[in-house]
């Protein structure tokens, strides 16, 4: 099972960074002509269900739905359909905490210690250490307890944070970039205890009624959401319900639903200084650590900025890309879990800015002798300081960079693998001796040789 988001677009183009920057002159009708042959393809192979807008220069592109939001009662998915958003919600998170400091509410100076006296290490932690994951706190996510009772039992917030709390730091405090849903949740406890109100109260009043984003909200168990979509997973080649889970849990972190459509509006205000000023967005969009910045990764993509983030949760997959430069917003929301969301957010910005990409098609996995996956196991130096863990369980071989989340690598042959998530390869390399000493990372024509770190 997943967390609620993993950067999977940052990873890839963290890696390697396409080198063209040619200006596109390429028609919307032509850009709308690619995007739904494109789309359809994945929509037939089962491998994409949701909707997706594209817009440029403040005009929409395209902005309709693919495949099903209910495959039982043949209710397709649409330009107003909900889905679950998951870790988008950290954007809306991180934009209310800004506008808190601009009301000299808090600081992201502040300590965690002075909403949270009690809490360890409190006094070292920062607000912004939360916002750009670089605090040290453990994921609380990645905990086994997380499947066994927050994914399915209802809690509330301080029951979620008493989970995490006494767990030691993973690393001092600004020293480096993890992934943590945990931090979200503090801020999201932050935010009630500056305001006396309940988080979503507070989006609903300063963000969302403001911003007309009225198919946008939290969701609690058991409300009924009209034109939610329903998620759905692919087993054994066929498409299963996703398993359950309670949003609420996910709280500041990931419990937000929303339609591609406010999503936009979302986009087009933060080219304003309607909320906050333009110089606190231009710190929101200024990498920190590992490319993310105050709520959103900030990457270059076709040597153009982007501005973005993913969400992953049981059943959905979501992406939000902005090229704060060229004015261009791409968004898509899956309700199928197979989709690989960070692959088609590359393509997708590829065929608006007249970049070459792959055409949709299926990869054969192979199976592999597990002596042979032991072989690749280890960790391999993609650059000074950041390296690929390759790791082997269950006959399965998942690749982990640096801080990052581990992502499953599928065998095409005996020494070649692919990731689902983006158009990227993994070859393994043996020496005269046939001992594995290094592996080839392959995006499109980029290529990078890692060698095997040996004790």
């Amino acid at each position: 099972m997943c967390n609620n988001s993993r950067l999977l677009i940052f990873i890839i183009i963290f890696l390697i960074s396409t080198i063209s920057s040619t200006c596109s002159t390429k028609s919307n009708s032509a850009i709308k002509r690619e995007v739904e042959q494109y789309l359809s393809s994945y929509t037939n192979m089962d491998l994409f269900s949701g909707s997706v807008l594209v817009a440029r220069d403040g005009e929409i592109i395209i902005n309709k739905g693919y495949g099903m939001s209910n495959y039982e009662y043949d209710i397709p998915n649409g330009s107003h359909t909900k889905f679950r958003i998951a870790s988008i919600t950290k954007t809306f998170t991180a934009m209310a905490i800004m506008m808190l400091e601009k009301q000299n509410r808090l600081s992201t100076n502040d300590y965690l210690s002075e909403y949270l006296p009690d809490y360890p290490n409190g006094d070292i932690i920062k607000i912004m250490h939360l916002l750009t994951h670089s605090s040290g706190i453990p994921d609380h996510t990645k905990l086994s307890s997380f499947y066994r009772e927050r994914r399915v039992y209802q809690t509330d917030i301080i029951n979620i944070i008493n989970e995490f709390k006494d767990m030691p730091l993973e690393f001092s405090p600004g020293k480096k970039f993890s992934y943590s849903n945990s931090g979200y949740i503090l801020l999201g406890y932050i935010i009630e205890k500056v305001t006396g109100e309940s988080y979503e109260d507070y989006l609903v009043q300063n963000i969302l009624k403001p911003l007309k984003m009225d198919n946008t909200g939290f969701e609690y168990k058991g409300e009924i959401i009209d034109s939610l979509a329903y998620g759905y997973e692919l087993n054994n080649n066929k498409l299963v319900k996703a398993d359950y889970r309670i949003m609420s849990n996910a709280h500041a972190s990931g419990a937000l639903y929303s339609t591609i459509e406010d999503l936009y509006l979302w986009d087009r205000v933060l080219y304003s200084e309607n909320l906050i000023a333009k110089s606190a967005l231009d710190r929101m969009f200024t990498p920190y650590n590992d490319n993310y910045g105050i709520g959103w990764g900030i990457v270059d993509l076709f040597n153009r900025k982007m501005v973005g983030h993913n969400g992953e949760i049981e059943g959905f997959r979501t992406n939000i890309s902005r090229f704060i430069n060229d004015n261009v917003c791409i968004i898509i929301l899956s309700n199928n879990g197979a989709t690989s969301i960070g692959k088609i957010s590359i393509d997708l910005a590829a065929i608006v800015f007249d970049e070459e990409y792959p055409i949709p098609g299926q990869k054969q996995i192979v199976k592999i002798a597990p002596n042979i996956l032991d072989d690749y196991v280890g960790k391999y130096e993609l650059k000074p300081h950041f390296f690929l863990t390759i790791t082997s369980n269950e006959n399965r071989l998942y690749c982990q960079p640096t801080g990052q989340d581990k992502l499953e690598i599928h065998p095409e042959s005996e020494t070649d693998f692919f990731l689902t998530e983006a158009d990227v390869r993994i070859s393994f390399i043996r020496d005269k001796n046939d001992r594995v000493v290094k592996l080839l990372f392959k995006q499109g024509e980029n290529e990078i040789y890692a060698k095997k770190i040996f004790k």
